[in-house]
C-alpha cells in the first residue's frame, strides 16, 4: 500500500520532487517505492517527457486500481481505528418481528462497524415502551395501533389469526386461545371475538411464548400474529373462516434523543426503516 500511495501521488503531482513533499518523504524514498513497484510487477509505469513524468499505458491501467485499493484501505483503517465508530447501541425489538430482518441488519452493521456493540433485547411492545421511557434503550421497535410521542410509523401489517396447518381448532366452540399475559394482540383478539358473539376461553396462558406456539402448532388453540411473522409450524387462518377480522397494526420506531449518534446509529435507523418498509 505504501508503494501504491507513492505511485498515485507521483502520477497526480507529475514528478517525484513534489510528491515527496506531499508525502513528507525524501525524494530517494519515493523513487525507491516506485522502483520496488515496477520491479515487483515487471512493468515500467513512468516515462520522462519534457522534464515531467508521464504514465505509460501500463501505468494508466494501474492508476485506477491503485486509487480504488487505497480508498478501501483508508476506509477500513478509519472504521477500525476511529473512536467515532465505537460505542454501544441498546436495541429493543418485539420477539415476533425479530425474524427475518434483525439478524441480517445486525450482521451488516457488525461488518461495517466492528468496534460497535449492539445489545439486543427481545420482548413485547408494552414492556419495551416502559423500558424506553426509563432510559433502558437507545431505540426500540413496537407493534401498536398508533405510535406514542416520538414514535415513527415505518410500516403497517395485517393482524391475522394463526393455527396449525390444516387444523380445526378455529372451528371449535368455545374458541380456545393461546396468548401470553403481556401480548399486545391478546386484548385485540378477545374484543373482536366478543363483538362477533363468539365464545372463547384461554387454553394457554402464562409467560412462555414457546408454549403458546407449540400449543397452536399442535392444533390445541389459535392465536394471532402480524402477517409475515407467523411462527414455524403454524399457518395463517385465511379469510373465509368464521373468525372476525383483526385489522392492522403499525410497526413503530422510537429513538432516544440522548443515545449514541453519528454514522453507526444513522446506519441502523436507515436499515430498520428500509427492511420493515419492504425497501430492503
Amino acid at each position: 500500500m505504501t508503494a501504491l500511495r507513492a505511485f498515485v501521488t507521483v502520477a497526480e503531482a507529475g514528478g517525484v520532487t513534489r510528491a515527496a513533499g506531499l508525502l513528507n518523504l525524501t525524494q530517494s524514498a519515493v523513487s525507491m517505492q516506485i522502483k520496488r513497484l515496477e520491479e515487483g510487477l515487471g512493468r515500467a509505469f513512468f516515462t520522462r517527457a519534457a522534464r515531467r513524468l508521464a504514465l505509460t499505458p501500463e501505468g494508466e491501467q494501474l492508476l485506477g486500481y491503485a486509487r480504488r485499493m487505497l480508498e478501501l484501505n483508508d476506509e477500513a483503517l478509519s472504521r477500525l481505528t476511529d473512536d467515532a465508530y465505537e460505542g454501544e447501541i441498546r436495541l429493543g425489538v418485539p420477539h415476533d418481528i425479530v425474524y427475518p430482518y434483525i439478524p441480517r441488519i445486525l450482521k451488516r452493521l457488525a461488518a461495517d462497524y466492528p468496534r460497535l456493540r449492539v445489545n439486543l433485547v427481545s420482548s413485547f411492545s408494552i414492556p419495551l415502551k416502559e423500558g424506553f421511557a426509563h432510559g433502558d434503550f437507545d431505540m426500540i421497535l413496537t407493534t401498536e395501533a398508533t405510535p406514542g410521542t416520538g414514535g415513527e410509523v415505518i410500516a403497517r401489517r395485517e393482524l391475522v389469526w394463526i393455527g396449525a396447518p390444516d387444523g380445526t381448532a378455529w372451528q371449535r366452540r368455545p374458541l380456545r386461545l393461546g396468548f401470553i399475559e403481556d401480548c399486545y394482540f391478546r386484548p385485540i383478539a378477545r374484543a373482536a371475538l366478543d363483538a362477533a358473539g363468539i365464545p372463547w376461553e384461554m387454553a394457554v396462558d402464562g409467560k412462555s411464548e414457546q408454549v403458546v406456539e407449540a400449543s397452536v402448532a399442535a392444533d390445541l388453540a389459535v392465536s394471532a400474529r402480524l402477517r409475515g411473522g407467523v411462527p414455524e409450524g403454524t399457518a395463517a387462518i385465511e379469510p373465509g373462516n368464521v373468525l372476525p377480522q383483526l385489522g392492522s397494526l403499525a410497526i413503530c420506531l422510537y429513538r432516544a434523543p440522548g443515545g449514541l449518534g453519528g454514522a453507526p446509529a444513522e446506519a441502523l435507523l436507515s436499515q430498520l426503516r428500509a427492511a420493515y418498509s419492504g425497501a430492503d
